[in-house]
């Protein structure tokens, strides 16, 4: 399940082009917004922020505290300076425990293909996350795709295998590829060779018949 996460940040007055001070002063400037709350404008101090935002990414829960009052959010997104990299702007969405959310969770492969360890052949995989509907308490942090199920040529993962906690919808097509084992190049390679040798030998063997046939016919 995803984690909780605690930010302290200060109610912000400054807006519009003069945010540019607060980022010299190592703050950055946000707001929250969501269905049951008057949108929000805070500023927070940048090292702490970066910290969070590194650990709890988009899918887990974030617990604002200010002036003394808690808001539970998700970081929904996040601008950055395009030359530094350094975080210019966070929107939150404040959500509501009580109603469901739908969120993009992303995928961790775990344990290796016995199909891929054999050199049987090659990986390949689908979408890097889906998207699942459930009570904010529910969320997940990631969900794991077992690869060591992936056993020969052809095995393959779909949404409609995946098990995931009760509670929790995917909202993904039933039929689409997680991951799926596919025949490597070298394979296909030697698999033409053998297929074109086999070829060869029938036709040699046609050849011979026929000439078999001839000789048969000259003697009559």
């Amino acid at each position: 399940m995803a984690e909780k996460f605690g930010l302290d940040v200060q109610p912000r007055s400054i807006v519009g082009k003069k945010v540019s001070q607060l980022r010299r002063q190592g703050l950055v400037p946000a707001t929250v917004y969501g269905p049951k709350i008057e949108p929000m404008t805070i500023q927070i101090p940048y090292r702490p922020l970066q910290v969070t935002l590194l650990n709890a990414g988009g899918t887990n829960l974030i617990e604002l505290s200010i002036d003394g009052s808690m808001t539970t959010v998700l970081a929904r997104e996040v601008q950055r300076d395009i030359m530094r990299n350094d975080i210019t702007h966070v929107d939150f969405f404040a959500v509501d425990l009580a109603a469901k959310i739908s969120i993009d969770v992303p995928l961790h492969f775990t344990n290796e293909s016995p199909a891929v360890e054999a050199k049987k052949g090659m990986l390949m995989t689908g979408p890097a996350a889906l998207t699942i509907e459930t009570l904010p308490s529910k969320l997940l942090s990631e969900i794991e795709i077992d690869l060591s199920v992936l056993k020969e040529i052809g095995d393959s993962i779909h949404v409609r295998d995946l098990v995931l906690p009760e509670g929790i919808v995917i909202l993904n097509d039933p039929d689409e590829m997680i991951a799926r084992i596919s025949q490597s190049s070298a394979g296909r390679s030697e698999e033409a060779e053998e297929l074109e040798a086999a070829e060869s030998t029938v036709a040699e063997v046609e050849i011979i018949k026929k000439g078999k046939a001839d000789e048969e016919g000259e003697e009559d």
